[in-house]
Parts: C-alpha cells; structure tokens; sequence
C-alpha cells in the first residue's frame, strides 16, 4: 500500500480520536470508581466479608465504638494493613467506629493509662469500658463487641453436690470447654452449693446439669422458691427412672420424661453405630432455633412431655427427633427394634421451653420474662461431644435465651479454608517433573527451533 499525505493525515487523525476516546473512557471509568463501589469475595469461606451474625450485631450497638492499636513506625507494616481493612468492613455498616493508630513509642503515657504491655494490641472502647485484643480477626472483635454490649454481669450458677457435671472439670463428661467458650461470650459460671446458701441469688440462669444422687428436701424447695421467684433455670436431664428428688420441681412445671432411652435411625444412615444417639436436623420454629442450620447430635436423650393442661406455663418445643425414632425402654444391645405395647414412638421432645403466663395466678414470678428450658440430653454440651456439627452453637443459642440476651448470636469462626494445597506425593512429583524438567526442556527447544529457522531465513 502505498503511503501518501493524504493516507499519512488520516492516519494521524485516527490516532488522535483514538487517545481522546480512550482517554475519555478512562476518565469516566475513574469518576464512576468514585461514585460507587462494588467489592467481590471470591474466598472460600467468605473470610473478606463479615458474617450476617457481625451485621446484626452492629445493628444493635447505639453508640459510638472507638478502636485503638499501638504499633511502631516502621514495624509491623502488615498489621497495620490488615487491621485497617478489618476495622473498614465494620465501618461499613456502623459509621461511627472509629480507629486509631498510635505509635506506643510516642505516646508512653496512653500506653500506660489503657495498660497496653505488647505491640499491636487493640483496646476497643465503648461506653467508658474498654477491652484488649492480642489477636484481631471477626471472631475476637465481634465477641469483643459483644460483652461490651452487654448490660451488667451475666452469671450462670451450676447446682454442685450430686454429681452434676462440672463446669470447670476436664473429665469427659464434665463442661470446661463450653464454659471456656461462655467467658468469650460475657458469662461467667460459678458453681452453687446449695447447702451453703440460705437462698438462690438472681443471676442469669440456674443451671442443673445431670445428676447423679438425691437432692435433700430443703435444695429441692431452695429451687423451687428460686423458680417462684421468677428465676431462670436451665435443667439437664439423661435417661433413667429417677429424678433426684427433683420431681416436685417436675410437678411445678408441669412436665414429666418418657421412660427409656430415645433410639434414632437417621443415626445409622450417617455412619453412627450407637442406636442411643438422636440426630436433629429440623427445628421447629423458636428463637433459639430459627435460622439455624447445623445438624445437632445428642448421646442417650430422653423424651419431655408437657402437661397440656396446666396453665401457668406456656411450652414450647425447639428440639424434637425424627417421626421414625422412639422411646426403647429394653435393654440397647444387638438388635433394636420398635415394641407397641412398650415403647414410645416419635417424633419426641427433648428441648423444651418454658415462659411464665402472665396472669393473676402468678404474682410471685417478679417477671413475665422469666425462661426456663428442660433437655433430655446433658452430653452434647461435654467435653467429648460439644465438637460435634452445630453442638456449641445450639449451646450458644440455649444460654442466650434463658438469660434473656436472645438479640445475641453465637458468632462462629471463619476459617481460611482456601489458603494451603494438599497433594499427594505423587502429585508432587509430577508437578515437580513439569516445572523443573519438562517446561525448560519445551521452551529450549522452541528457542533453538526459532534461532534455526530465523538463520535460515
């Protein structure tokens, strides 16, 4: 083709509407960029956005919430990235958070007035109460929000003396873990020796935790005065012919247990050989329960039945096993099956809710709120089984409503679950024999081909 002046000018023209139109479009591409945002979370586990639990959480903090760190100039340069990112999706949704980067090294006397002792911790202050963080993620800020949420001392008491689970014990059966995960939350347990007070304080909840041996007379009627009150009571119970003494605590609420153990057969469609462990997987609508959706698994439950008859109490189920499952009242060994004439069939009660009516009958409750809640199950909550599936969160949710902080979710950590590969050792190989041998082996030859063929040109 051959180049003239007049060629020469148009292409010269086509090259100058070409920058004015690229130019124009980069233009608005950047004004749109800071009129609206669009963020994308392509990790595995959502780990870059915060949790519906965190939004609804900041939904219901009023005030201002400030957030301090102490990192050197110079140092931990990362931290302060990854802080000031976390801090932002926060801020996204509760403006008034705050945060503040201070060099500890210059201001010596803050460091000592919030008694800060490493670099990099965070104090979070809201409503002159502060608490520290050594470790940021959503977990821990969140939980951190939470507690300073929280309107004075939350203590659970768990009746001691007749062999109930411990909350501080590391047997099997005993509660360290869960209550290890409570004081994140905000709640401390205590243990309550009923023979050593003259009655029960108001606290949270009142927790019965399975017991083992009768209670005296005068526990029982501590407890039941306790419950007259309008006290909240959380009350375990397993498997077996004997309440403990605890039957006109059963009267006063009205319920009775299904005797026998509950067998379930969904059990063994998943792999579990017990026929004494009940898997729930649908949850009958109730705040402890709704829009959870983790499978629960309870070891040698019992049925509840609540008397349709009493008034003073209204009763509602949020735990209940499959309609094929029943009540066995024979031995569990071998071969189990259902009996009409002995057993119970399902679908069963084994987590009960009960409130107070509120009606003349009832003066002495000093509250309509008061909740009380009755499992047949005390072993998915120990030490062996609160790691199974949605166990801590449903335990979670369980002490949250009897302590009437029912606005608060139990916050599940995130886990990075995208950022290691496993492969086999095989596999490994073969990567291996491509990068190292294999792709330098490819391209030599393509070079020296290319080289050839140029030369012979």
């Amino acid at each position: 083709m051959e180049i003239t002046t007049k060629s020469r000018n148009q292409l010269r023209l086509q090259n100058i509407v070409f920058i004015i139109l690229f130019s124009t479009i980069i233009g608005l591409l950047a004004w749109l960029s800071s009129q609206y945002n669009f963020e994308a979370d392509w990790t595995d586990s959502n780990r870059n956005t915060l949790s519906d639990a965190s939004i609804k959480l900041l939904e219901q903090i009023p005030a201002a919430v400030k957030i301090t760190t102490f990192i050197p100039d110079g140092n931990l340069a990362a931290n302060r990235q990854y802080i000031s990112e976390l801090v932002s999706r926060y801020q996204k949704y509760k403006a008034d958070i705050t945060l503040e980067i201070i060099n500890p090294d210059i201001e010596p006397d803050l460091v000592r007035q919030l008694k800060v002792s490493n670099y990099g911790e965070v104090v979070v202050e809201y409503q002159g109460r502060n608490e520290h963080i050594e470790q940021l993620q959503e977990e821990t800020l969140t939980n951190t929000l939470q507690r300073l949420l929280r309107q004075g001392e939350r203590r659970l008491l768990f009746v001691s003396g007749h062999g109930e689970r411990n909350p501080d014990g590391h047997a099997n059966f005993d509660w360290n873990q869960f209550s290890s995960k409570l004081k994140i939350k905000g709640i401390t347990t205590e243990l309550l020796r009923l023979n050593e007070t003259p009655n029960i304080p108001d606290v949270a909840a009142v927790v019965i935790a399975s017991p083992q041996v009768d209670f005296l007379a005068g526990e029982v009627k501590l407890i039941i005065d306790y419950v007259k009150r309008g006290g909240n009571l959380l009350w375990l119970n397993d498997p077996g012919n004997s309440l403990y003494g605890l039957q006109p605590l059963a009267d006063l609420l009205g319920i009775e247990f299904y005797p026998g153990t509950i067998v379930d057969p969904t059990a063994q469609i998943m792999n579990v050989k017990d026929p004494s462990f009940s898997i729930v997987t649908n949850y009958p609508d109730h705040t402890i329960t709704r829009d959870f959706q983790y499978i629960s698994i309870f070891p040698k439950a019992v049925g509840i039945i609540h008397n349709t008859e009493d008034k003073n109490w209204f009763a509602l189920p949020f735990l209940q096993t499959v309609p094929r499952s029943w009540s066995e009242t024979g031995v569990l060994k071998g071969a189990v099956d259902y009996n009409a004439d002995e057993d119970f069939v399902g679908p069963l009660t084994i987590g009960l809710s009960l409130t107070r009516k509120d009606n003349e009958k009832n003066t002495d409750a000093k509250t309509k709120k008061q909740r009380i809640v009755v499992l047949g199950d005390g072993d998915f909550l120990s030490n062996t089984y609160l790691g199974n599936q949605g166990n801590l969160n449903l335990g979670h949710n369980i002490i949250n409503w009897v302590s009437n902080d029912d606005d608060f979710i139990a916050i599940p950590s995130s886990s990075a679950v995208d950022t290691q590969l496993t492969i086999s050792g095989l596999m490994g190989g073969i990567i291996g024999l491509f990068f190292l041998i294999i792709l330098p082996l490819t391209l030599l030859i393509a070079g020296t081909y290319i080289w050839y063929k140029r030369r012979s040109a």
